[in-house]
């Protein structure tokens, strides 16, 4: 159902009108900009649990990989969740998408990677004299995290096949 309906155009310094859509859906004002959902309680929730969810298993990786110089372990968590970042708009639009999208990506997944984790490793490579280990673990991270939401965003993405028969 397209959302938009004839309004007159706002005059100057009034604010565009919104024209009203069911719970849950986009609001679409007159300019043709889609504005958020309304923030509920409900939502929160789930960021939140996915959230901690995330981290926990973010931090039972880091315990279980143990100290290395090279901080292999938020390399891999962070180019993991880059493909399932990349993958989720798919998932998501298996049904209930808002449902997944804020539990899985602000949630699950913003709480599994690390951004700050990465920065701060990189920082402390650098200050102990392992300037070629943080350029490297910068490089790989980014350059790897690219390539992997590429790939997850391509292969959920896949146009579904000709049937052998045809």
């Amino acid at each position: 159902m397209d959302a938009r309906r004839a309004r007159p155009p706002a005059r100057r310094g009034e604010r565009p009108a919104v024209d009203r859509v069911p719970p849950g859906e986009r609001s679409i004002h007159q300019s043709g900009r889609v504005s958020p959902r309304p923030l509920r309680a409900a939502d929160l929730l789930l960021v939140a649990a996915g959230g901690a969810a995330g981290a926990a298993a973010r931090h039972g990786i880091d315990v279980a990989a143990g100290d290395t110089l090279f901080p292999w372990a938020t390399l891999a968590i962070n180019v993991v969740g880059a493909f399932a970042l990349g993958v989720l708009p798919a998932v998501a639009a298996l049904g209930r998408a808002h449902r997944w999208s804020l539990f899985l990506g602000p949630g699950l997944l913003g709480g599994f990677t690390t951004v700050s984790a990465w920065a701060g490793q990189v920082r402390e490579l650098a200050a102990t004299g392992h300037a070629a280990l943080a350029g490297l673990h910068l490089a790989a991270t980014l350059g790897a995290g690219l390539l992997a939401a590429a790939l997850g965003q391509r292969l959920a993405h896949r146009p579904e096949r000709e049937e052998a028969t045809r």
